[in-house]
C-alpha cells in the first residue's frame, strides 16, 4: 500500500504542480472562489423554506433564494460514504468507504479529490471541520490536496467547548464554541486569500451529536412541546449552524467577493432523530427519501437566476464534475467518474436532460458486503432492498408499494442495481486498508481502539465501536486486541499505550508483538488520574464518554517494513474488568526522512 499510495500521489501532485512552477501562482482572481458548506445530520426538513414550523433558518433560506435549489438532491445515508462521493464525483464503493468506523471510512490512496484537481488550477485549499475519511496519515486532508485543514478526522468530535482539534497534523486548539470558531477559521481564510481563488471546504459536524450548544440557543429550543430533548437540541444546533451561514454570507460582502464566490450548501444524510422531514419517509441510516435527500443551493451572483428551482434527480457524486465544469479547470487524469455536472440544469430549462439512475447503498454493519439495504432512483420512481417500488412522483412519502402494478418497471430497476453494486465492487471489494507507520509525517502513529479487532471478552464500552470509544472488558488471560499494519520504514520502534487504569485494575499485565518480532511485556502499575470528565451536553450523550487516560511505555522493538499485524494481549493474573485501551502509538526513532 505504501509504495503504491506514495508513488501514485507524489507523481500526480508533481505533475499539478508543474503550472505553478513554470508560472508562479496567480496573483489576480481569474476563476471563481468556491465555498463548500456540509452540514452533519442535517434532514431535508432542517429548514424553515421546507415548511418546519419549529425551526428558522432565514440564512439558509436566503441562500436558496438567492440561488439554484435543486428540490430532489440525494445523498448516502450516512457520513463518511457522502463525503468520498462529494470529493471524488465516485460512487463510495468505489473508493473502498464502506462504513463510519473501525477503518471503514478511509478512502482508498488511488482517488482524486477536488482539492487535488483544483490545485492544478491556482486555486488555494483549505478544510475546516469534519474529515472522517481517514484517521492515519497519509489518508488525511493535508495529503489528499487540502494545504491548510482545521479540524477532526473522525466520525464526530467529543467536545464542542474549547476544541482540541489539529493544524494540518499539530493539535491546535480552537477558542469557544466550534461551530462559531470554525466560522472565524473560515473569515480569516478569506481575508488571507483575497487576490486569488480559493476552494474553502466548511464541514460543520453540527447538528450531530453530542448535544452541546450555546444557552442562547438552548434556551430558545429546550421547551418545545411535542419533540423530543434530542430534537430540540437539534434545533439549537442548526439554528446556531444558519448564524454562521450568515456570517459567512456577510463576510464575502463586505470584502467584495460575493459575486466572485459559488456557495454551495448540502447535508450529508437525513436527520439523527426522528423529527419534521417534509412528509419524507426515513432518517439517517435509511434508504428511503428521507434518509438520502438532501438541500442543495447554489448561488454564484450575476451568473446563476436567483430563486429558481431544479426537479430533476441529481446526487453527491455530481458536484466534483459541476464544479471542475463552473471553474473552468479540466478534469485531471484519474479514475472514471460516476457523477456528471449539473450545469445545464444550473444555467438551462433542463429540458434536454436525459433520463438516469441514481444508486444507494446502505451500509449494513452485521453483513458487510451485502447487497442490501440499497435504493435505485429514477426521475419517477425508487426500488427499495429489490422488492418495495414506490412512485415517488406521485407518492413523495413512500407509503404505497406498487411493485404489483408495475412489475415490468421493478424488474428492470432491480436489475439495474445489482448490475450496478457488482459493477461498484469490482476489483476489490470492500478492503480493510492496514495503517500505516513510520511516516517522518506523522511520528508516531496512533492506532486507535476503534481501528482494531477485538477479541475473547474484550468489546467496546459504547457497543458500537464509534469515534473516541476504547477497548474494555478485559476479564480473561488471553483477551486482546489485534491492528493491521503497514511499516512504510523499517527500525527501531517505541511503543506506547494509552490506558484506562482504575484502581482495581493496577497490576494487569500486557503483552505486545507485531509481526514476527518477539513480544514486549509490560505492566500497568499507575492508576489513571479520575473518572470521565464533565462535559457540557444538554442531552446525555449516546457516545462513549470523555475519560482521564494514562501513558504507558511499553517498550521498543525493530521492525522491517512490510504489512503485519500488532496483538495486544492480556497475560499474566485474572483479567482487570475496569481495564480500558484507547489507543497505542508507534514512535519511529531517529526518523528524519
Amino acid at each position: 500500500m505504501s509504495d503504491r499510495f506514495s508513488t501514485s500521489r507524489r507523481e500526480f501532485l508533481q505533475t499539478a504542480a508543474a503550472p505553478l512552477a513554470a508560472g508562479g501562482r496567480r496573483t489576480g482572481r481569474t476563476r471563481p472562489n468556491i465555498l463548500l458548506i456540509l452540514s452533519d445530520d442535517q434532514g431535508w426538513g432542517d429548514l424553515s423554506a421546507h415548511g418546519n414550523p419549529l425551526l428558522a433558518t432565514p440564512n439558509l433560506d436566503r441562500l436558496a433564494g438567492e440561488g439554484v435549489e435543486f428540490m430532489r438532491f440525494h445523498v448516502s445515508p450516512v457520513c463518511a460514504p457522502t463525503r468520498a462521493s462529494l470529493l471524488t464525483g465516485r460512487y463510495h464503493l468505489r473508493c473502498g468507504v464502506h462504513g463510519v468506523t473501525g477503518g471503514r471510512e478511509t478512502m482508498r490512496a488511488g482517488e482524486v479529490t477536488l482539492a487535488e484537481a483544483l490545485r492544478p488550477a491556482g486555486y488555494r485549499t483549505a478544510l475546516f471541520g469534519k474529515w472522517h475519511l481517514g484517521e492515519n496519515y497519509p489518508y488525511v486532508p493535508h495529503a489528499r490536496g487540502f494545504e491548510e485543514f482545521v479540524g477532526f478526522r473522525t466520525g464526530h468530535w467529543y467536545d464542542y467547548w474549547d476544541p482540541k482539534f489539529e493544524r494540518n497534523g499539530k493539535p491546535h486548539q480552537l477558542k469557544g464554541y466550534v461551530t462559531e470558531a470554525l466560522t472565524g477559521e473560515a473569515m480569516r481564510y478569506i481575508d488571507g486569500h483575497r487576490s486569488e481563488p480559493f476552494f474553502l471546504y466548511m464541514a460543520y459536524n453540527v447538528p450531530h451529536s453530542p448535544f452541546q450548544v450555546p444557552e442562547r440557543y438552548w434556551a430558545r429550543f429546550r421547551d418545545l412541546a411535542g419533540v423530543t430533548r434530542e430534537t430540540a437540541a437539534a434545533y439549537a444546533l442548526t439554528a446556531c449552524l444558519d448564524d454562521q451561514v450568515g456570517r459567512l454570507l456577510q463576510h464575502l460582502e463586505e470584502r467584495k467577493l460575493a459575486e466572485d464566490t459559488i456557495v454551495i450548501f448540502l447535508g450529508d444524510n437525513g436527520p439523527n432523530t426522528d423529527r419534521y422531514t417534509g412528509g419524507l419517509r426515513g432518517r439517517k441510516g435509511s434508504v428511503y427519501e428521507g434518509g438520502t435527500r438532501s438541500a442543495l443551493c447554489v448561488r454564484w451572483p450575476g451568473r446563476l437566476t436567483a430563486g429558481k428551482k431544479v426537479d430533476r434527480i441529481a446526487a453527491h457524486i455530481d458536484l466534483f464534475p459541476t464544479l471542475l465544469d463552473l471553474a473552468g479547470v479540466e478534469r485531471p487524469k484519474g479514475p472514471t467518474l460516476d457523477g456528471v455536472s449539473l450545469r445545464p440544469l444550473l444555467e438551462g430549462d433542463g429540458r434536454a436532460w436525459p433520463e438516469r439512475m441514481l444508486f444507494t447503498h446502505g451500509e449494513p454493519a452485521k453483513n458487510p458486503g451485502a447487497q442490501y439495504p440499497g435504493a435505485v432512483r429514477t426521475q419517477r420512481f425508487n426500488l427499495v432492498n429489490g422488492r418495495e417500488l414506490y412512485d415517488v412522483a406521485a407518492d413523495p412519502g413512500e407509503s404505497k408499494n406498487v411493485a404489483a402494478e408495475h412489475p415490468e418497471q421493478a424488474a428492470e430497476l432491480k436489475a439495474a442495481y445489482e448490475k450496478w453494486f457488482a459493477d461498484v465492487m469490482r476489483p476489490h471489494g470492500l478492503e480493510h486498508f492496514p495503517i500505516p507507520v513510520g511516516y517522518a509525517e506523522e511520528n508516531p502513529a496512533v492506532l486507535t481502539a476503534t481501528q482494531a479487532k477485538l477479541e475473547g471478552q474484550v468489546r467496546y464500552f459504547q457497543g458500537a465501536g464509534w469515534a473516541h470509544d476504547w477497548a474494555s472488558g478485559w476479564t480473561a488471560v488471553g483477551d486482546g486486541m489485534s491492528w493491521d499494519l503497514d511499516v512504510v520504514k523499517p527500525g527501531e520502534y517505541e511503543i506506547q499505550l494509552t490506558v484506562l487504569c482504575p484502581p482495581e485494575a493496577v497490576g494487569t499485565r500486557l503483552s505486545v508483538q507485531v509481526g514476527a518480532v518477539e513480544a514486549v511485556e509490560c505492566a500497568v502499575e499507575q492508576q489513571s488520574p479520575g473518572g470521565p470528565v464533565v462535559m457540557r451536553d444538554v442531552v446525555p450523550r449516546k457516545e462513549a464518554p470523555v475519560m482521564n487516560w494514562a501513558e504507558r511505555r511499553v517498550g521498543v522493538v525493530r521492525l522491517p517494513a512490510g504489512r503485519m499485524p500488532a496483538r495486544l494481549r492480556c497475560v499474566a493474573g485474572e483479567g482487570k474488568p475496569g481495564f480500558g485501551v484507547y489507543a497505542m502509538s508507534l514512535r519511529r526513532l531517529n526518523s528524519r526522512s
